[in-house]
């Protein structure tokens, strides 16, 4: 599958309509594509919306009503027929409706269940590529910056990361490359050095060996940087030696 046709599979991955191999290569092909994550973004909330247009809240007598029935009708076993106290049979097409209607009311609070669920997750996927978009802008304009400032520095396994520095920004951006993926459980966190007091800085996406990351607060009060390996959620101070120490570029 070329990236031509990769760029094509927006709106079947939004209707979930890609196979599993297909959904692999297509969400391998979002983390470096911003154009096809925003796009699928807004088609599943699109289609969310739509979900949520054509669904509606069963009214509250109707499961009242089917509560009160299945308290009266009494299950029928394998072959058995339901004699009601007339004595004669109950017709089959009446004892169906009656399983009919509990089966509509248990699809109907469901599809409005799954609709709620899709619009809520296509909003978060929206609200991701926004932050995303954001972040990418910001990242943009410390790397474009007239005054920004690099250092590069060798890694442990052949992994490079570069420090990069606005000082009329006032933020800092690494970019790491090659980076080997952290232990189950545990984030690769940054830190600002502020003259021997570690501040974090943010945390590095466990799930990427090459990305760039804007670095969380203001740089003008630190010297250097560091990146330990921390808890998933990260630390309020390092627990772990420093895997990389770098000077800022003055």
């Amino acid at each position: 599958m070329t990236t031509a046709d990769l760029h094509l599979l927006t709106g079947a991955y939004a209707l979930h309509a890609l196979s599993e191999a297909e959904r692999r290569t297509f969400e391998e092909h979002l983390a470096g594509c911003e154009a096809c994550a925003q796009e699928s973004a807004e088609l599943s909330a699109t289609a969310a919306r739509l979900a949520l247009a054509t669904s509606g809240t069963p009214r509250p007598v109707m499961r009242e009503h089917v509560l009160r029935r299945i308290t009266t009708v009494r299950q029928v076993a394998p072959g058995e027929e339901l004699l009601p106290p007339s004595g004669r049979p109950v017709p089959r097409a009446r004892l169906l409706s009656r399983w009919a209607l509990a089966a509509c009311l248990a699809a109907t609070v469901t599809l409005g269940g799954t609709a709620l669920w899709q619009h809520e997750r296509a909003e978060d996927a929206l609200e991701e590529a926004q932050h995303a978009r954001q972040d990418g802008a910001r990242i943009a304009a410390v790397l474009t910056a007239p005054d920004a400032r690099s250092r590069a520095a060798e890694l442990a396994d052949g992994a490079t990361a570069t420090i990069v520095v606005s000082a009329s920004r006032n933020k800092a951006v690494l970019v790491a490359s090659a980076m080997a993926r952290p232990p189950r459980g545990k984030a690769y966190q940054l830190w600002f050095d502020d003259d021997g007091i570690m501040r974090s800085a943010g945390l590095m996406d466990p799930g990427r060996s090459d990305q760039a990351l804007l670095l969380r607060g203001a740089v003008d009060t630190a010297s250097g940087m560091g990146i330990t390996l921390e808890p998933a959620g990260g630390s309020e101070q390092p627990t772990s030696a420093p895997l990389a120490r770098m000077k800022l570029p003055a």
